[in-house]
């Protein structure tokens, strides 16, 4: 009789308004096939995390903030409420592929169309401009962002370290997303850093946006 190995499991905080969580996350997706770890998906909030600083933040960002933000993680957030933490991973693909490759944009349209995608209820949409589910969103954003604190955004992913408590980090920034063993690489070496006590940051300027294929 052979060992099963237990697949270790990664814990990975977005929102779906931002084009590098979505990078990111079909980069770990990737990882998924060629590395025994095992996706669990939360949500996190740029809105939430802006809050105490929106004043201080480009006007455009600040527009972006207020108006598009919300509505699509308040949605999330109640499909999680409503019918359990396992239809994250789906609707998220559906949402990311929607807003970002398609580009629809975070519109009522584009949720919409990823409910209906994954066989959600159109009426999740009556969340869009709702704060019933507000607690349990910022309790799950606090729970991510706490991990790696407040000065860095969406995506955050934590794994278990070799001593048993959590590695966490925010990122990687790439693009386009890695597959195969290159995805495997970047896992690999982004753990071997994360894992370092005292290491906080390696960073180069962005030289071009998002690469949705």
């Amino acid at each position: 009789m052979s060992a099963t190995t237990e697949k270790t499991p990664v814990d990975f905080w977005f929102d779906p308004l931002c084009p590098w969580a979505w990078m990111t996350s079909r980069w770990v997706l990737e990882v998924e096939k060629v590395r025994d770890i095992e996706v669990r998906w939360h949500v996190m909030s740029l809105a939430v995390l802006n809050e105490p600083r929106l004043d201080e933040l480009p006007e455009q960002y600040q527009e972006m903030m207020r108006t598009q933000a919300w509505g699509p993680v308040r949605v999330v957030i109640a499909a999680q409420e409503e019918h359990g933490a396992e239809v994250l991973g789906d609707l998220y693909t559906a949402l990311g592929t929607r807003i970002h490759n398609r580009g629809e944009g975070p519109t009522k349209e584009a949720v919409a169309g990823a409910l209906e995608e994954v066989g959600l209820p159109a009426s999740l949409l009556d969340h869009w401009d709702g704060t019933k589910y507000e607690a349990e969103l910022r309790a799950s954003h606090k729970e991510g962002i706490d991990k790696v604190g407040q000065d860095v955004g969406t995506p955050v992913i934590a794994v278990p370290g070799a001593d048993g408590n959590q590695i966490a980090f925010f990122g990687p920034v790439v693009t386009p997303a890695p597959k195969g063993e290159e995805a495997a690489k970047l896992w690999d070496g982004t753990l071997l850093v994360a894992s370092v006590p005292g290491f906080y940051e390696i960073k180069r300027t962005r030289t071009q946006g998002p690469i949705f294929d």
